[in-house]
C-alpha cells in the first residue's frame, strides 16, 4: 500500500511540474482556425486501436468516450492512468519541407467503484491545440508581391488550447445493459498574433494585430452499452454515446496597431482599434454522436469499429470567420493476447494492438474540407503479479490539404507511453 501511495504521489508531482500549459508545441498551420486542431479522444490503449472505445469495456481500462463502460470496474479496485506523448509534424507543399517536434503531458485519469456494477471516473484530457508559428517574406518576383508596398515579412503565431475535465459515472441497469454520464468542464484560451513588417519603413507603417479567445462552460456526455456473452468466453458489445450541442461563455479581446520605424513618432505605435467582448452564449459547440460495436474472446482478442459524427456546420465560435463544416470519422482496431496468464513467456503476456482511422475534418479552408487518415499500433506490457501495465502506442496521421489552393499536406507522428495502475486499495490486509 505504501509503495502505491509513493508511486501515485510521484506521478502527480510530475504532472504539475512537467509543463503547466499541458500543450504540445508542434507547428501546425491548421491550428490557426477556429479552436485549433482537435485532439483524438482516448487513452493510449484505445488510440493504438485506432481510437475505438464506444463499445469497449474492461475492468483495467477507462473508456471515457462512453461513460457506461465505468460499470465494468471491479468492486475492490482503483484505476489510475497517466500518459505523456511525443509528437512530430512534417509539412510539405510539394517543394519545401518543414518539421517541428515536442513532448508533453497527455492525460490523467482515475476510476474506482461505488458498488458492484457501479463505477466512477474523473480525469483531465486535452481537447484542442492552437499552437503555430508561420513566417513568410514576400519579395519582388514572388506570388502576392505588391510593388506599391514593396518587400514585406509576414509573421503569424498562435498559442494555447482547450482542456476538458470530466467527472462521470456508469451503472448496470440490467445484466446486459449499462448507462453512464459525464459532466464535462471545458476551459482554456487561444492567443493569436499577426505581424506585417515592410522593408520600405520610411514610407509605410508596420501592422500588428492580436486576439485572445477564452472559452469555458459545462456540458454532459450520455452513453449506453449492451453486452452479450456466449459460450467459450466469446462476447459481443454495442454502444452509443452522445454529447449534446451546447453554448459556452466566451470572451474575445482584439487589438489592431500600426507603427513606424521612428520610435519618437506620434504614430508609433498607434492603436487603430481595441475591443473586449464577453457573452455567455457567444460560442456554440455541436451535437456529437458516437456509435460502435466490438466482439472477441475474453483475455484473448478484441476487435471493434466506431463511427463518430459532429454537426460543426451548426456551431459558432466567437471571432471565427467560418471554416466550419460537419465532421465524421471511422475508427477500427484489434487487440490480441497470445497467453495472458503464461508463467513462462513474457512475450506471450504482451497485448498486441493495431488500428486505423479515416476522417473528414471539421475545417473547411478555401472551399476545401481537410481530409485525414492514419494507422496506429501499440503494446501493453503487464507488471509482474498485477493487472497494472505500461502501454506504448504509435500513430501516423496524414492530413491532406490542396497545394493548388495554398493548403499544405501534413504528416503527424505520435508516440505515447502511459502507466496504467490497477490496485486493490479497498481490501484490508489480513496479514502484515
Amino acid at each position: 500500500m505504501q509503495n502505491k501511495l509513493i508511486t501515485f504521489s510521484f506521478i502527480l508531482i510530475f504532472v504539475f511540474t512537467f509543463n503547466a500549459k499541458g500543450q504540445k508545441e508542434v507547428n501546425s498551420p491548421f491550428s490557426r482556425f477556429n479552436i485549433g486542431s482537435l485532439d483524438p479522444a482516448g487513452t493510449f490503449r484505445s488510440l493504438s486501436m485506432g481510437g475505438t472505445g464506444v463499445a469497449m469495456r474492461d475492468n483495467t481500462t477507462l473508456y471515457y468516450v462512453n461513460p457506461a463502460s465505468y460499470s465494468s470496474l471491479d468492486t475492490v479496485s482503483f484505476l489510475f492512468d497517466f500518459g505523456i506523448d511525443y509528437g512530430k509534424i512534417a509539412l510539405s507543399d510539394g517543394v519545401n519541407k518543414y518539421q517541428s517536434q515536442d513532448m508533453n503531458f497527455n492525460h490523467l485519469i482515475m476510476g474506482f467503484p461505488i458498488a458492484k456494477g457501479w463505477g466512477l471516473a474523473l480525469g483531465l484530457i486535452p481537447y484542442s491545440n492552437g499552437y503555430y508559428n508561420i513566417s513568410q517574406t514576400v519579395q519582388e518576383g514572388d506570388p502576392g508581391y505588391d510593388p506599391i508596398t514593396g518587400d514585406v515579412t509576414k509573421t503569424h503565431t498562435g498559442d494555447g488550447g482547450l482542456t476538458n475535465f470530466f467527472l462521470g459515472t456508469g451503472i448496470n441497469i440490467t445484466k446486459n445493459f449499462s448507462f453512464g454520464a459525464n459532466l464535462n468542464i471545458l476551459f482554456g484560451q487561444l492567443e493569436r498574433t499577426n505581424r506585417f513588417d515592410f522593408a520600405d519603413y520610411a514610407n509605410t507603417f508596420s501592422q500588428f494585430s492580436s486576439e485572445k479567445l477564452k472559452i469555458n462552460g459545462m456540458n454532459f456526455d450520455y452513453g449506453f452499452q449492451y453486452r452479450a456473452a456466449f459460450k467459450k468466453d466469446y462476447f459481443f458489445t454495442a454502444g452509443i454515446s452522445m454529447t449534446a450541442a451546447k453554448t459556452y461563455r466566451s470572451g474575445l479581446e482584439s487589438l489592431y496597431e500600426r507603427s513606424a520605424a521612428y520610435t519618437a513618432s506620434i504614430y508609433s505605435p498607434d492603436t487603430i482599434s481595441y475591443n473586449n467582448t464577453s457573452s455567455k452564449d457567444s460560442t456554440k459547440f455541436p451535437l456529437t454522436i458516437r456509435m460502435g460495436i466490438s466482439f472477441g474472446k475474453k483475455d484473448k482478442f478484441t476487435a471493434g469499429i466506431d463511427y463518430v459524427t459532429s454537426n460543426w456546420a451548426d456551431a459558432k465560435i466567437q471571432g471565427s470567420n467560418g471554416y466550419l463544416t460537419n465532421s465524421k470519422s471511422w475508427l477500427f482496431g484489434v487487440e490480441y493476447i497470445p497467453d495472458k496468464f503464461s508463467n513462462y513467456s513474457f512475450l506471450s503476456r504482451i497485448e498486441y494492438r493495431l488500428g486505423g482511422h479515416i476522417s473528414d475534418d471539421y475545417l473547411v479552408i478555401n472551399g476545401v474540407q481537410i481530409k485525414e487518415f492514419g494507422v496506429s499500433c501499440g503494446i501493453g506490457m503487464g507488471m509482474r503479479n498485477s493487472f497494472s501495465k505500461t502501454n506504448i502506442y504509435f500513430d501516423f496521421t496524414r492530413k491532406n490539404g490542396d497545394v493548388s489552393k495554398g493548403l499544405l499536406n501534413e504528416n503527424i507522428y505520435s508516440i505515447g507511453v502511459s502507466l496504467n495502475l490497477y490496485a486493490n486499495w479497498f481490501v484490508k490486509r489480513k496479514y502484515e
